[in-house]
């Protein structure tokens, strides 16, 4: 018995007790039904909700359907060879009198289950968020396109960098025209003296893997460090990268982007 009922089962399920109620005539007309289609749905009601569900129409056999010799034929070679691939598999199949084509094949052995299962993969567990102890411990850095509707020159294009220290959550905000190492470069020391001027000595800088920060993913300079990741170098900041398509490691930057 199924637990719900469909809005058509309600439906089917009031006409049939109109029906019984009033005879099927009036109900044809009360409900713009056929008479046919009342008789047909009654043939089948057994006062159930159920018995009004509609029924598959998907045959239970077809004309050109694998023969049970045929199913045995592709088990047993299956068995004999499970490592097989799919065009060698069907090639040795047909040496045996197999007359069907690749992708009958396929179908009828992913219906059967003789592909492998894929392992599953390991539920990324993340890491707990490490709280920072003290000012300059780690300050996240990120840059992010100036809509043109908030710049009155149409022709000048802006980028803002923003820093936010995790632990004071100072913000240190910039803009330039150009996203680029060498305005990420240029923030880096500008962000340095602003921290150390509000006392604050920055150890660690937190960004994202853009091409203004590193070439972690670039192809021909990958192992070729940025200008942004030399300076942090000179100064004696550790720079630190979040997890590639992860911004939420970057959430006070990214919700700062956000507000502003």
């Amino acid at each position: 018995m199924s637990k719900s009922i469909t809005q058509d089962m309600a439906y089917r399920q009031s006409l049939m007790n109109y029906a019984e109620k009033y005879g099927v005539s009036r109900a044809s007309r009360k409900y713009n039904k056929s008479r046919s289609y009342i008789y047909f749905w009654k043939a089948r009601w057994d006062g159930t909700p159920d018995s009004l569900a509609c029924q598959s129409r998907r045959p239970l056999s077809h004309p050109n359907q694998h023969t049970e010799a045929e199913l045995k034929l592709i088990k047993d070679m299956r068995r004999r060879n499970p490592t097989l691939g799919m065009v060698e598999l069907w090639h040795r199949l047909r040496q045996r009198g197999y007359t069907r084509r690749p992708e009958s094949l396929f179908r009828v052995m992913r219906q059967m289950g003789l592909f492998p299962q894929p392992e599953p993969k390991a539920t990324y567990k993340p890491k707990p968020y490490e709280q920072m102890t003290y000012p300059g411990q780690r300050v996240q850095v990120d840059v992010k396109v100036v809509p043109r509707k908030c710049i009155s020159d149409p022709e000048l294009r802006l980028f803002q960098y923003t820093a936010i220290d995790e632990f004071t959550r100072f913000r240190f905000l910039a803009a330039y025209p150009e996203q680029s190492t060498y305005s990420s470069a240029d923030f880096l020391q500008r962000l340095v003296k602003w921290y150390a001027r509000r006392g604050i000595r920055v150890e660690c800088i937190q960004t994202d893997n853009g091409f203004a920060f590193t070439n972690r993913f670039s192809n021909s300079k990958r192992e070729l460090p940025t200008l942004f990741e030399t300076t942090a170098a000179k100064l004696g900041i550790r720079h630190k990268l979040i997890r590639p398509y992860t911004p939420r490691h970057n959430g006070k930057v990214e919700r700062s982007h956000r507000e502003d």
